[in-house]
């Protein structure tokens, strides 16, 4: 695939980003737009592996080989054609995805990975810009009427694959706008909206209608959605933040420790000039602008949401800015020592890496800890005004490893941010649709279907918290099991479970 001898004539080469002093006073992508010439000489470094591993990285078993091949060869109207046969929205996972495929590219066993994400992007932003992007409407409709709760990357598949199929159907979203988590949890600097309007353009050309502020349970009962639609989908997401439950939590949440998905869906509604009373889950806000502007702020929580809040708090203009995060810090740096030269026994190739990824809000200012420990939020009784902290230590005693806290010290912080993940998704709806869950309180769903058969659950609802390519995927299965129930067989798209391996993606 691609140039034969490509990948040793050519160096993994990205778009450039704007400067740091340009980018962190505006909410505008960081990267550069790349010329059609460099995504050609990056898809020409594919190499003829003969067992293209990338696959099995990909949640979504993208025929990536096959589309690098065509962008090489110019042919950017089959590359489109092959990438959007298994990925209904290649504008977000070419941005915001931690592209597993490239940690099992085979070139990346001893040299940099084929830069599968950039080019992904390029196929998609040609395809738009081109005019290849057309709404496809099904010549023929089943009658079929399907309701989709939650406008996420995983109900928006659904909803797509659905209607491909003939069905009808609508959408249903409390929130404002359409995108879920995509339109008020992604920074605009990462994913500008634009791209999700752009979509949602098409989706509707294409016959799929969207209701947003409806609310189910409170704006449209259960028992109409049970008896108007032949089948629903639930995609509404794992919400529930993890509370970290330590002294001086219950004083001060909403006085200076905010969950940072209120922080960042805020910030995405200035950007956006819309309505800030309410958050991207509907609900009112409690607590009012949280604004980091002048304030010391502490990020706890290590992981990509985080990191959104570090880029966020620095176009704030934070006075300081520090994550920490529990775990150890990792054993390779991805700046110092990337992935494709220094692996280990800990994650041999063609299994996700575990090293220190620096993203670029990291680059825009942070200082960053690992192995600490939070022990108490302090304040002067009416708000937030430090943190307690410790340095973890484990220690072989009596024959086990015992954990201790050590170097205890106070911190000034004006402003926490919990970026600890999320447990599950909230538990009203499910209990208004009867609906059984498993042990982490998600929505149990064996093949999508749930205990009510008429009801099928995809996404972070399903299977927990996760990445955006995961619900995409899940969404186009989820749509495949709703169309076999409804019409007894399906001739949508299928994705051989083989292709699918955990243990290559991190979950």
């Amino acid at each position: 695939m691609g140039k034969p001898t490509g990948f040793l004539e050519f160096d993994r080469e990205m778009p450039a980003k704007r400067p740091v002093a340009e980018r962190v006073n505006d909410y505008k992508e960081i990267e550069a737009p790349a010329s059609t010439e460099r995504s050609q000489k990056q898809a020409a470094r594919c190499m003829d592996c003969g067992t293209p591993f990338c696959h099995s990285g990909c949640p979504l078993g993208n025929i990536i080989p096959e589309f690098n091949d065509a962008v090489y060869e110019g042919n950017w109207a089959y590359a489109y054609q092959i990438l959007a046969s298994t990925n209904n929205f290649p504008e977000f996972t070419g941005r915001i995805c931690p592209a597993p495929c490239e940690a099992s590219c085979v070139l990346g066993i001893n040299k940099p990975p084929v830069a599968i994400e950039f080019i992904e992007k390029s196929i998609i932003e040609y395809a738009f810009q081109n005019g290849l992007v057309k709404p496809q409407v099904p010549s023929k409709r089943t009658e079929k009427k399907i309701a989709v709760v939650g406008s996420g990357p995983a109900g928006m598949a659904a909803a797509v694959q659905l209607n491909k199929a003939g069905h009808w159907v609508t959408v249903f979203e409390r929130a404002d706008q359409i995108g879920g988590l995509v339109r008020y949890g992604i920074p605009d600097f990462k994913l500008e909206k634009w791209t999700v309007d752009r979509r949602v353009d098409v989706m509707e050309a294409e016959g799929i209608v969207f209701k947003t502020n409806t609310n189910i349970g409170k704006d449209l009962k259960v028992a109409s959605v049970l008896a108007d639609f032949d089948a629903i989908v639930l995609a509404v997401g794992s919400t529930e933040p993890r509370a970290i439950q330590i002294p001086g939590w219950d004083k001060y949440i909403g006085n200076g420790i905010y969950p940072a998905m209120e922080f960042l869906s805020q910030q995405n509604k200035r950007v956006s000039n819309t309505d800030r009373t309410a958050d991207h889950q509907g609900e009112v806000y409690k607590n009012g602008e949280i604004l980091a502007t002048d304030k010391h702020v502490f990020v706890i929580g290590g992981g990509d949401t985080g990191s959104d809040c570090v880029g966020t708090s620095n176009r704030h203009k934070a006075a300081t800015i520090t994550q920490v995060e529990v775990m150890p810090r990792p054993k390779f740096d991805d700046k110092t020592q990337p992935y494709y030269k220094f692996r280990d026994e800990s994650s041999p190739w063609p299994a996700w890496p575990v090293t220190k990824r620096t993203t670029t809000s990291h680059e825009e200012g942070a200082d960053r800890h690992w192995s600490v420990d939070v022990q108490a939020f302090l304040g002067d009784g009416h708000k937030l005004t430090g943190l307690q902290i410790g340095d973890i230590a484990m220690k072989w005693e009596d024959g086990k490893v015992v954990r201790h806290t050590e170097n205890i010290r106070e911190v000034p912080c004006d402003l926490a941010l919990i970026a600890a993940g999320f447990v599950h998704p909230q538990q009203q709806l499910v209990e208004l649709f009867e609906l059984e869950t498993d042990e982490r309180k998600n929505i149990k769903a064996v093949d999508y279907q749930t205990s009510n058969e008429k009801i099928f659950a995809a996404g972070d609802c399903r299977r927990g918290q996760s990445l955006v390519v995961w619900a995409i995927s899940e969404g186009r299965e989820c749509a495949r099991k709703v169309d076999e129930f409804l019409m007894g067989e399906s001739l949508l798209e299928a994705k051989a479970l083989s292709m699918i391996n955990p243990q290559f993606v991190g979950v």
